[in-house]
């Protein structure tokens, strides 16, 4: 289905510290092996579901190396403190969750900042986007952070510049 959508990479979600651990590093060696076959990359989520004490550094780090070393070009991972200690132990690019709805889209864009200054190479965001009153305004904030290094109070400048009337 992939080689027929024509995407340019696949995902899948590991639970490491689970009871669902060894199945889903199996499936993610065998998409990994897809993957190698036909030139698609793979991006490997470090999912936590509800567990939110595995949001930390120790686990993400860990979860996050797991992922690169069984061969997962690019890894999802959550922001934690200390992040950039998860970046260093990850021999692939990280991009960060937007995890779940944050009170205001200054929080979002926050976070989009401080994970970018840590290590991240992008952010995978969706209800703190598509849920913002101006969500038009805030996917160009959060590309101006990801790609022009812009501070948190350029990215509050341009999303209020694009608001929908």
């Amino acid at each position: 289905d992939a080689i027929r959508l024509n995407v340019c990479a696949v995902a899948l979600s590991i639970y490491v510290g689970s009871p669902y651990e060894h199945q889903t590093l199996v499936s993610l060696a065998r998409l990994i092996d897809e993957g190698q076959e036909y030139g698609i990359p793979v991006l490997a989520v470090t999912a936590v579901g509800k567990e939110l004490e595995k949001r930390d550094e120790r686990y993400l780090s860990l979860s996050s190396r797991i992922a690169a070393e069984m061969g997962a070009q690019i890894v999802k991972t959550y922001y934690c403190d200390k992040f950039e200690k998860v970046v260093k132990s990850c021999p692939v690019p990280i991009v960060i969750a937007g995890g779940p709805r944050l009170k205001t889209e200054l929080d979002a864009l926050q976070l989009a900042y401080d994970a970018i200054d840590r290590g991240a190479v992008g952010v995978d965001m969706g209800r703190n986007i598509w849920q913002s009153s101006n969500p038009v305004g805030m996917i160009k904030a959060i590309r101006a952070i990801v790609h022009e290094k812009a501070s948190v109070k350029k990215a509050t400048e341009i999303f209020h510049s694009h608001k929908t009337h």
